[in-house]
């Protein structure tokens, strides 16, 4: 979940500096009684209430893996998440999870229709050769 804007948790915070009470202040802006609590403690103890970083190890195969995931899906769109799994394995030396590998291709918006041999296409040709037909037989 996005963090409020700074903005609003600085109205949030003058709020209740100017005197009204936490809980018509959280009504007032529609957020919880715990996050005014927690604005104005952060506000009086540090003297700003800026987002907390995001707690955790940043992620590290991320950031290179989807810098180059649209080129490899180019070349293969009809692979499955274990076959781009192993391709980018060759490519880089970096094993990356069939997960890591889904995300990444979900950030580009990427669809993964499948061509299945061309079944779609033959049965188009044979709906048209079967309508051709009837018109040449009325």
């Amino acid at each position: 979940m996005k963090p409020y804007s700074q903005d609003l948790r600085e109205r949030i915070v003058a709020e209740v500096e100017n005197g009204e009470t936490k809980e018509n202040t959280a009504t007032r802006f529609q957020v919880s009684l715990s996050t005014v609590k927690r604005y104005v403690r952060q506000f009086q103890k540090e003297g700003h209430v800026h987002p907390k970083p995001i707690p955790g190890r940043p992620p590290t195969k991320r950031a290179p893996l989807q810098a180059q995931v649209q080129a490899q899906l180019e070349k293969a769109p009809d692979a499955t998440l274990q076959e781009h799994c192993q391709a980018w394995k060759a490519a880089s030396g970096v094993k990356v999870s069939i997960s890591t590998m889904s995300r990444a291709i979900r950030q580009v918006r990427w669809t993964q229709k499948k061509n299945n041999g061309g079944i779609r296409k033959k049965r188009r040709r044979a709906r048209a050769m079967e309508k051709s037909s009837k018109r040449s037989q009325s």
